[in-house]
């Protein structure tokens, strides 16, 4: 029976491709729907047999996925656990198991992917970007906390010790280009040839043997990805971090100048961050 999902739209392409549309209203926040429903996408892909390459995208083009909810905190991660159990409760071993797929994953971004959305994007195999709207950005370290799902892991790897301090202690907003220049994606492209040439590119990988396709994965990701135990250790600081006075603070300030409605503050996240 085909699986029934509230916030993602889910279609198969062509030749092993798979479409994933991240529709979750009214801004992508990360809640407990979203988390429940990706758990489930990456159960029915585990296997790898009919899906080649997954395709992530956002319904929405002024946000990728902007962060997590942060008024369902407990209940998002309740749902991650269901994909790994108790031990390992937590979005950032959530988006592990998605960086460990034999499917290959490709994030093509619009819009703003902050904080945990930063990190879903990070956790893909490969990330693309539209050129005029995509903004990317670990903004943690701003809001009293730290990236707790993979951001200072793999942001450490891709880009170097002092361009990853530079973007995760400034905890700004990255245009694409930057973020492209320092190795946060893979490509910034004008928004016009975004679709074709990821198109291009799924369908590509996806033609090719599928063994040689896993083998080179699996090789690559043992050069390059963080052990579970790192993103544990990141996920216990960031639970220790959040629950701080300091972070309350910050985080009441934020909602009271509209965190999380669609707004400026939203907007221009990490511009606003450093004038709180």
């Amino acid at each position: 029976m085909p699986q029934v999902y509230r916030t993602l739209r889910v279609a198969p392409t062509d030749n092993g491709v798979l479409s994933v549309v991240i529709d979750a209203p009214p801004m992508n926040l990360i809640g407990p729907e979203l988390v429940r429903d990706l758990v489930r996408l990456l159960g029915a892909l585990e296997s790898g047999e009919e899906t080649r390459v997954m395709v992530l995208e956002s319904a929405d083009p002024e946000y990728f996925v902007p962060h997590v909810d942060l008024t369902k905190v407990a209940e998002y991660t309740a749902e991650a656990a269901k994909a790994g159990g108790p031990e390992d409760a937590s979005l950032g071993m959530l988006w592990h198991k998605l960086s460990e797929l034999p499917v290959v994953t490709i994030a093509k971004i619009r819009g703003r992917a902050r904080g945990a959305g930063s990190e879903l994007a990070l956790a893909c195999d490969m990330r693309f970007a539209a050129r005029e709207n995509a903004i990317l950005g670990q903004i943690e370290v701003g809001c009293g906390a730290l990236p707790g799902a993979g951001g200072v892991q793999h942001l450490a790897r891709l880009m170097g010790r002092g361009q990853a301090m530079e973007a995760i202690l400034g905890s700004d907003d990255f245009g694409a280009e930057l973020a492209e220049r320092y190795g946060w994606i893979n490509r910034a492209l004008p928004d016009a040839e975004l679709d074709a040439f990821v198109a291009r590119l799924a369908r590509r990988v996806a033609s090719f043997p599928a063994d040689a396709v896993r083998s080179a994965k699996r090789l690559l990701n043992e050069l390059t990805m963080p052990g579970p135990d790192a993103i544990r250790a990141d996920a216990r600081r960031f639970r220790q971090l959040v629950v701080s006075d300091a972070a309350q603070d910050r985080t009441a300030a934020l909602f009271a100048h509209g965190l999380q409605t669609r707004g400026p503050l939203e907007l221009d996240l990490g511009d606003r961050l450093g004038t709180l």
